[in-house]
């Protein structure tokens, strides 16, 4: 049991000295992996789309 209590208090001190964004850099990330996230699954979409059509096309 002392190990635990150890070891929360360790991660507790380790927790105060992380440098936490602010919530206006936190949206500014999080709208940034949003749109990174929607561009690339549109890439990939058309990408299958391509890719299907060709091997589509080579198999007839």
């Amino acid at each position: 049991m002392h190990k635990i209590i150890s070891f929360l208090r360790e991660v507790s001190t380790e927790f105060k000295k992380v440098s936490w964004p602010s919530r206006e850099e936190l949206v500014g990330l999080t709208s940034a992996v949003i749109v990174a996230t929607i561009l690339l699954s549109i890439y990939t979409g058309i990408l299958d789309f391509l890719l299907f059509s060709i091997i589509k096309a080579v198999i007839r």
